[in-house]
């Protein structure tokens, strides 16, 4: 029962993967600083600093905390108001022989910071496989449809026809740029690395009796062992605050992306021409038994909203920073990087599950494509008349005419669209008769719309989902099931 009298974020107790929600918890945190003051250990061993290889080996065994461990971390911050020191008196009750020399020359920033950087990088990989599976997903859901004739919308008013398939590209090439943008951010997270309480190595320095080179040395080999390329050339205490709002800028981006495409769904769902899946036990409202609400696309736009929000946090955070560090940061962050990737995370595996099971209903496009079609034609059937040597003029008066008379029929009088009809029963449009039904071929309406679909996932989706990492989330990746 305590679990459900205690607030918990509906991001992890309720929409996120456990990967994810893994990836900033606890356990997760407290366990990469115990890795990071192994590889500072490890490096400044190397670098002649007098540490036992006792200590090593008994951090090497104490990297995860058990339960226990937890509790004592809990008793020490309460004592020391301090999170990071209370671990470091907790690892060093496990690792006894390493007590004396955990947390050697650094400040909590290495540790902390160093963590997010992780974090953040691991969780742009989560993100980035995610959103693979997504554009597989939905471009086999363009191909599928990419003939299939549906009216275009233009101001949500009736314009020329395009095809569902077409549309679907839409949203993908949107999603390419998505992946693009992920990508790019991840490749630019560098390393705090050993920087000390100022940026200025000053500690490292006095330990490594003055040596510039081993300080450099050191910053590298702390950096190469925690799995980085790069350590950032020069920082304060922390790592510039800028770094969060460059990685928060490609998510908020793409939770517009998600937003324009839960939106579409939701218009198209009303319309009832494309429906989301829905399950044959699954309640629609409490009171309206029949209804078949898109909700798993309003919670894809209510989500997306928080997630283009939280990148305003970043972006005031880093710029009220003073001079080499305050502390304003800490509690927001804690906060606003996590959500943002639950958030994130979460929008994509509810689209992915609303793209794996998306129901189109083409009676329904037919029938709206047959009332507004008659209007669009009148153009070829203004040309037909002219190449039957008609006059262009007088056809287009008669069209004129005959098309207020069916739009006072389908808009005073709720009736279908008779333009046809009328037509057929003129004896002006006799010579082009027999040519009406070619003429009012939908196919016939969608220009390159199938050649396009074939080009752009020929030609831009495959190239951009061909990389290792990617063909492997995508042939391992399985169907979303939502737990809510």
């Amino acid at each position: 029962m305590e679990a459900f009298e205690t607030y918990q974020t509906p991001l992890s107790s309720r929409y996120a993967s456990k990967e994810m929600a893994h990836l900033f918890s606890a356990a997760n945190r407290f366990h990469t600083w115990r890795k990071l003051w192994l590889n500072l250990a490890i490096a400044e061993k190397q670098l002649g600093l007098p540490i036992p290889a006792l200590a090593i080996e008994e951090m090497k065994q104490h990297l995860h905390l058990t339960p226990e461990q937890f509790d004592i971390a809990a008793v020490e911050e309460k004592k020391r108001r301090h999170d990071v020191m209370a671990h470091v008196h907790t690892f060093g009750q496990v690792a006894p022989a390493a007590a004396g020399i955990i947390h050697l020359g650094a400040t909590s920033c290495y540790v902390t910071d160093n963590a997010d950087l992780i974090f953040l990088r691991e969780g742009l990989g989560y993100l980035i496989r995610s959103l693979a599976v997504l554009i597989s997903r939905l471009s086999t859901f363009a191909a599928q449809y990419k003939d299939l004739p549906t009216l275009g919308f233009t101001h949500f008013q009736p314009a020329q026809l395009t095809t569902v398939g077409k549309r679907a590209t839409l949203w993908i090439q949107e999603l390419l740029w998505d992946l693009r943008n992920l990508k790019r951010a991840r490749d630019d997270i560098g390393f705090r690395g050993v920087k000390g309480t100022t940026g200025t190595q000053a500690s490292f320095l006095a330990l490594l009796d003055g040596d510039h080179d081993k300080v450099e040395e050191l910053d590298a080999l702390v950096t190469k062992l925690s799995g980085f390329g790069y350590a950032y050339p020069v920082t304060s205490q922390t790592y510039s605050r800028k770094i969060d709002a460059d990685v928060l800028a490609p998510l908020a981006s793409l939770g517009a992306t998600a937003h324009k495409i839960a939106n579409d769904i939701r218009l198209l769902a009303n319309l009832k021409e494309i429906e989301e899946p829905f399950e044959s036990t699954q309640i629609g409202s409490s009171a309206m038994a029949y209804k078949r609400n898109p909700m798993r696309s309003e919670r894809v736009c209510s989500l997306a909203r928080h997630l283009m929000v939280l990148h305003q946090n970043t972006l005031m955070t880093s710029s009220v920073q003073w001079f080499e560090r305050t502390l304003d940061d800490s509690a927001n962050r804690r906060i606003t990087l996590p959500e943002a990737f639950l958030t994130a995370d979460i929008v994509l595996s509810t689209l992915q599950n609303i793209s794996e099971g998306l129901v189109v209903y083409p009676k329904v496009i037919a029938r709206r494509i047959s009332q507004e079609l008659p209007f669009m034609a009148t153009e070829n059937v203004i040309m037909a008349i002219v190449k039957k040597s008609g006059d262009r003029q007088e056809a287009h008066e008669k069209i004129r005419v005959l098309s207020h008379e069916a739009a006072h029929q389908v808009k005073h009088l709720g009736l279908e669209n008779d333009l046809i009809d009328r037509i057929r029963g003129d004896a002006y449009f006799d010579p082009i008769k027999e040519d009406l039904d070619s003429l009012l071929n939908p196919a016939s309406f969608i220009g390159r719309a199938p050649e396009q679909v074939d080009n752009f996932l020929q030609k831009w989706v495959k190239p951009a989902l061909e990389d290792k990492e990617l063909q492997d989330a995508i042939s391992k990746s399985v169907k979303v099931e939502l737990s809510v």
